[in-house]
């Protein structure tokens, strides 16, 4: 098959009629269109999430300063905060998240899932859902899968990308994927699982890409935690059994409609929002003329 599904809907249509779990047509789909062995696709998704671990674990312990001077190791500031008002494993959620997109604003290695700029975001979310449930790895990579199907369907309805749909296409994209993984790991059912996808979308709804100075730091680093947060409140709010009233396939409908009739100047091109602040064109203009100062001379020195 060309694609896996076209919307959700297929998507519980076909799990409801074979029995299988929602990640095995996902793992299907890998299978035929990879050209890889059942193994080789498990394989790979333990070195994936193996990655996304050791960017938690870099951002959380070593410099995590970038050349603009924007980042400057606010994970482990926000680990280490002697006064909190959150819940000390809602606090290990935000640091998560938080270092695992810093080591991507440094250079570092990251998982783009679905984008890098949304790098922190399933890291953060899967690290924590499965020490706070003692989930083994094989759960954790069965929820990538299922997570990959929810981005399939997302990019084909609407867009992944911030400079197609703004930010609510990315972060809002990976905090989509993040709550349906989290539902599925705790064993919700297919209509709760994308409930969650359903109200993610809903609280993401609108939300502009205005990097300042054009670079995936400002304000990306906050919103991986921020959407990551999001991500667990909507799967609270699914996993109980609420209705998010709007279904699933019609919220990504919408999130496509919204994409589309964003000004320009709110998808990435660091033309509005904060990146049209007064500060923000100071930093602009600071980070150019760091460009600059490195550029090599005529003789490539």
């Amino acid at each position: 098959m060309a694609l896996l599904f076209n919307d959700f809907r297929s998507w519980e249509q076909h799990c409801t009629a074979t029995g299988e779990p929602l990640y095995r047509p996902v793992l299907g789909y890998e299978i035929e269109q990879k050209g890889r062995t059942e193994e080789e696709i498990w394989a790979g998704l333990a070195r994936a999430y193996e990655v996304m671990r050791d960017a938690v674990q870099t951002g959380l312990t070593q410099d995590m300063t970038s050349r603009s001077g924007m980042v400057n190791n606010g994970a482990k500031k926000v680990a280490a905060a002697p006064v909190t008002v959150l819940s000390p494993e809602f606090q290990q959620l935000i640091s998560r998240a938080l270092g695992a997109k810093e080591v991507n604003s440094c250079m570092g290695r990251v998982v783009a899932a679905p984008t890098a700029g949304a790098s922190g975001i399933l890291p953060g979310i899967l690290t924590t859902i499965q020490d706070l449930h003692t989930l083994d790895d094989r759960k954790i990579h069965e929820g990538l899968l299922v997570a990959a199907g929810i981005a399939l369907i997302i990019e084909q309805n609407a867009s992944l990308a911030g400079a197609v749909g703004g930010c609510q296409a990315e972060t809002g994209s990976a905090a989509a994927m993040g709550a349906g993984a989290i539902v599925y790991c705790l064993g919700g059912t297919v209509e709760q699982t994308f409930a969650a996808v359903a109200i993610t979308i809903q609280c993401m709804l609108g939300l502009i890409c205005d990097p300042v100075a054009g670079l995936v730091e400002v304000p990306c680093i906050v919103r991986n935690a921020s959407a990551a947060a999001i991500a667990f409140s909507s799967a609270q709010i699914a996993i109980a059994g609420v209705n998010p009233v709007i279904p699933v396939d019609q919220c990504v409908l919408a999130l496509g409609e919204v994409g589309q009739s964003m000004e320009t100047k709110y998808k990435e091109t660091a033309l509005g929002g904060l990146a049209n602040t007064p500060r923000g064109r100071e930093i602009e203009k600071l980070v150019l003329v760091q460009d600059v100062e490195i550029l090599p001379d005529e003789d490539g020195e």
